[in-house]
């Protein structure tokens, strides 16, 4: 091609998320010529219709669980909580808007060249870009990072994009409270919502296909969240398969079939089956960058792709679909680029789901270690045996965690209980250390927390082994 009206720059950033806006940043400040791409998202997926925003509106549903129970503690209020649909999405746009009008700043000050628009490859290391204001402009990276993220998925079911459906994306919009909601779906963002939606008084009824929720999970694990959700109102239908969806003429309810002929009515249904890579605007094929089986941009563990001085990042890359596995990325990337040898083997990467209460994960579950061919020992603790739980009258929940018995290395862990998604580091820090789970069970934890429940819960590993692998021994707590 010619290269008439091509800008050259050092480092060409599409889509603008925690990779791929963190490295463009760095190098920026570092006096390279960055130029970033993003569609429409400024700061990323994580802070506009994500973690960020969801996690605030989980922050409101505690806040009315907590003002339920307040009589427990001794606090008594004159008047049940209303969850008021104005309130909430001001609590969140503060939040969102927040963040947005710091990345706008943070994005100035680094020196980078900030594009909104939509970018496709015309040729190698080379996009059209067409802005926001409706121009186009041609510009050439000397390295080029795709981070374009993921998209929610829409599964193939008939009528359902006539149907007017929510997302994990646009439910966030808030125009209102529905009194029923439909969820599609029992992995980790279904049951985040289905929790959220519940506490908030709506009467939710999730549909799953598998026979369980969070099927990537122990199957205790996931059997006791779907006991919370129940406490919460849940109504659960696990191994329903949907068939078609269509709207009401009459009522404007949405109406999901079911394979076996049967019907769910409710006000909205939030399709919550999984998120899609951002790639089909791309033309990758300009690029010579191929895609995986499943769609996701093919890279190596240097975050190659198959393109020379073309990398991948975040979602888009197959990483973890989390903020903070797209965050390593960026680490890895910046390492490279400095010429470094940094790879994605070998990471733990833990995350937490924002159920409530929370369930904090790291590592393998005990179902993948006894695949694997550990020698497996298991401990687990109610969160009723913590100190600290006991004092907050916020005692659901169960720890479990995965040893390897001959080598006495903590294999994985699922903590289910009151700030589980906090306790959950200090495991993976453990972890990364390569200690035998007897220093964590040794180690001086601060009383009352519920990181000292790690003391307690590796006792009771030990007792369970030394019954033959049998019950979860009794956990003596500290008086104080």
């Amino acid at each position: 091609m010619s290269d008439c009206g091509v800008e050259d720059v050092d480092l060409l950033v599409i889509g603008g998320g925690k990779a791929g806006k963190s490295l463009a940043m760095d190098r920026a400040k570092a006096r390279w010529k960055v130029a970033m791409v993003e569609r429409d998202k400024i700061g990323g997926t994580c802070i506009n219709v994500a973690c960020i925003p969801t996690k605030a509106l989980v922050g409101s549903a505690r806040t009315v669980l907590t003002a339920r129970h307040a009589q427990v503690m001794g606090v008594e209020l004159s008047d049940q909580p209303l969850v008021s649909v104005d309130g909430l999405r001001r609590h969140k746009s503060s939040v969102v808007d927040g963040m947005v009008a710091a990345h706008k700043k943070m994005f100035a000050d680094s020196g980078m060249d900030f594009i909104l628009g939509t970018a496709r490859f015309i040729a190698p290391r080379t996009v059209e870009v067409e802005t926001r204001d409706e121009n186009i402009r041609l510009l050439r990276g000397t390295d080029v990072v795709i981070n374009t993220g993921t998209t929610p998925a829409i599964p193939d079911l008939t009528g359902i994009t006539e149907s007017r459906v929510w997302t994990s994306e646009t439910i966030l919009q808030l125009e209102r409270l529905p009194q029923r909601l439909i969820v599609l779906g029992g992995g980790y963002v279904g049951c985040e919502f289905a929790s959220m939606f519940g506490l908030f008084g709506t009467q939710v009824t999730l549909l799953q296909a598998p026979d369980q929720l969070l099927p990537r999970e122990d199957s205790d694990v996931a059997g006791e969240v779907a006991e919370i959700l129940a406490n919460q109102g849940v109504s659960l239908r696990l191994g329903t398969r949907a068939q078609a969806v269509h709207r009401d003429a009459n009522s404007g309810d949405v109406v999901v079939v079911l394979e076996d002929g049967s019907q769910v009515r409710g006000e909205e249904l939030l399709v919550a089956t999984g998120r899609a890579p951002v790639t089909a605007h791309l033309r990758l094929e300009s690029a010579g960058v191929d895609l995986t089986d499943r769609g996701f941009i093919s890279v190596d563990s240097h975050l190659r792709t198959t393109a020379d001085h073309v990398w991948a990042a975040g979602d888009v890359a197959g990483t973890p679909q989390f903020t903070h596995a797209s965050w390593n990325d960026f680490r890895i990337l910046k390492a490279n680029f400095d010429h470094g040898d940094a790879v994605t083997k070998g990471r733990i990467v833990p995350y937490t789901v924002f159920i409530t209460p929370e369930l904090g994960r790291v590592g393998i579950t005990e179902a993948e270690a006894r695949a694997q061919g550990h020698n497996v020992a298991v401990g687990k603790i109610p969160v009723s045996a913590i100190p600290r739980a006991k004092t907050l009258h916020d005692t659901t929940g169960t720890w479990k965690a995965v040893v390897d018995a001959d080598t006495d290395l903590i294999l994985g862990a699922a903590l289910l209980g009151h700030n589980a998604g906090e306790v959950i580091s200090t495991l993976q820090m453990a972890m990364l250390g390569e200690l035998p789970y007897q220093r964590v069970r040794d180690a001086v934890l601060t009383h009352p927390t519920m990181g000292e429940g790690l003391n307690l819960l590796f006792d009771a590993l030990d007792g369970q082994r030394q019954k033959g692998h049998g019950k979860t021994s009794s956990v003596q707590t500290p008086s104080g």
